[in-house]
């Protein structure tokens, strides 16, 4: 890799980071003008709580980017499972968006230890371990 295409890499992630950004504000701005009923009526058709949709909306697009990794880390195939269990992966979804163990998650996931390791601090483990049938695992 050149330096000019490390730059040009650098620039493009700040970029997409500063627009991710500005997106989560006018979707916070959105939000905010909504009335506590229109906010209500937006969580209950996400079939989760007004105060969970604050949570995500805080947390960002990307707030939920361990789960395919962590999946496929697993040998889940996440196409199949939005086919097969599209609710089950919209649960997990929110699950790993609330996560407060990302840091631990994400090194796992960099070191290639998410199989040995993920159960101890997995909120979506049990969910889990009900998906896997024995010979993925």
């Amino acid at each position: 890799m050149t330096t000019q295409d490390h730059s040009h890499s650098v620039f493009d992630r700040l970029t997409q980071t500063f627009c991710d950004w500005l997106n989560q504000r006018r979707e916070l701005n959105e939000l905010g003008q909504l009335s506590t009923a229109e906010f209500g009526r937006v969580a209950t058709d996400l079939q989760i709580s007004p105060a969970d949709l604050t949570e995500l909306v805080n947390q960002g697009p990307h707030a939920a980017d361990e789960l395919p990794k962590l999946l496929e880390a697993l040998g889940i195939d996440a196409a199949q499972l939005a086919r097969i269990e599209p609710m089950a992966l919209h649960d997990m979804e929110r699950v790993c968006a609330l996560c407060q163990q990302k840091g631990e998650c994400d090194r796992d996931l960099a070191a290639g230890t998410s199989a040995e390791h993920y159960e101890q601090y997995c909120l979506n483990a049990p969910t889990i371990a009900g998906l896997r049938t024995p010979a993925s695992k």
